[in-house]
């Protein structure tokens, strides 16, 4: 019971990707028009938004400092980043109904921060921190490739609604996803170094890992809504056939990643003996899973190739399985008072 006492202090700055992995969900269910499903989803999206927004909150003023700490720790400061795709994801669902001036308000929000964040982390890590060696990457830092692409994802719905200005803004998203593609291929780069060249431990072996499958799938589906979405002036016409290509060859690099990671999975709890108990970074695992079954849906859409239609509604309810076992987890964690089900640090 003490230990619960500290549970605000000591609560997971990722929390925001429990947002993120039902909002995806409400899209992808929209998608293939199960629409009391993803009316479910789109509910539980909103409120989680609002729960964590109030609590993070109250975090920042009552422990200030911790929060701090975690901004300018290399392994917490890009979970951050789950704020910005959350609140696009947000912004997504509200235009989906209609409510476009608050998907604009949501897109700007998140922009703003994802600004202030993005130029805050990087400082961190050309000065703030001491473990200068890329044993201090994992695949949390990939968060950053989800928000930037969020932006894009939500980008390419409100665009047409500046009137006058949509091209100044599908300019603006094209960069964006062109930036997003940028910080992937840096990161991922460091990241298979990491997981390949270098002493792997049991711990190392984290669920935000399948970010790295999540960051290729969302920057997919990034790529196929640009060509989903009036492109506004002949310059960006003309991309059209590269952002395809790179399109098809996101979409293949996550689909490549999803057997590698459920191996690695298999070899921390199977073989490793490491406890399969609830934790929230598990969240990281049904964001992407959710991510990749919308990612097909379009790419299925943008290149006219339906049979990866059938794909999709198969990854679809994986990824809604996934978020029932988990959501199931949670709610016995808060049934269990010796458990602390708001922090990273297992049971």
């Amino acid at each position: 019971m003490s230990e619960n006492k500290n549970w605000l202090k000591d609560l997971y700055p990722g929390y925001f990707a429990m947002t993120m992995a039902s909002g995806i969900l409400s899209v992808a269910f929209f998608l293939h028009n199960d629409i009391l499903l993803s009316n479910s989803f789109m509910v539980i999206t909103l409120v989680t938004w609002l729960v964590m927004v109030y609590l993070y909150t109250w975090r920042l003023i009552k422990y200030p400092k911790v929060v701090f700490e975690n901004l300018i720790s290399p392994k917490t400061t890009f979970t951050f980043f789950t704020f910005v795709a959350a609140t696009n994801i947000c912004g997504f669902l509200l235009h989906q109904q209609g409510h476009s001036t608050l998907a604009i308000v949501c897109w700007l929000v998140a922009f703003i921060y994802w600004s202030i964040l993005m130029y805050f982390c990087f400082t961190v890590l050309c000065f703030a921190h001491k473990d200068r060696e890329v044993n201090i990457m994992h695949g949390g830092w990939l968060i950053l490739i989800v928000g930037t692409q969020s932006l894009v994802f939500l980008g390419t719905k409100i665009a047409a609604d500046f009137g006058q200005y949509s091209a100044y803004m599908m300019v603006e998203i094209y960069m964006l996803w062109a930036l997003g593609i940028i910080f992937y291929a840096v990161l991922v780069t460091l990241f298979c170094y990491r997981i390949f060249f270098k002493t792997m431990s049991a711990n190392d072996c984290s669920p935000l890992m399948w970010v790295i499958m999540g960051a290729a799938a969302i920057s997919a589906n990034a790529g196929s809504s640009l060509l989903l979405t009036d492109p506004v002036i002949p310059m960006l016409a003309e991309l059209h056939a590269v952002v395809q290509l790179i399109s098809i060859m996101l979409w293949t690099w996550a689909t490549w990643w999803i057997p590698l990671l459920v191996i690695i999975g298999i070899w921390t709890h199977g073989y490793r003996k490491v406890p399969l108990t609830y934790n929230p970074m598990q969240w990281s695992i049904v964001f992407p899973l959710g991510m990749y079954t919308v990612a097909t849906n379009n790419l299925a859409l943008s290149s006219q190739f339906t049979p990866l239609l059938f794909l999709a509604q198969g990854m679809l309810w994986i990824a809604f399985s996934a978020w029932i076992l988990l959501s199931l987890a949670l709610l016995k964690t808060l049934f269990n008072r010796k458990a602390i089900p708001f922090t990273d640090k297992g049971d």
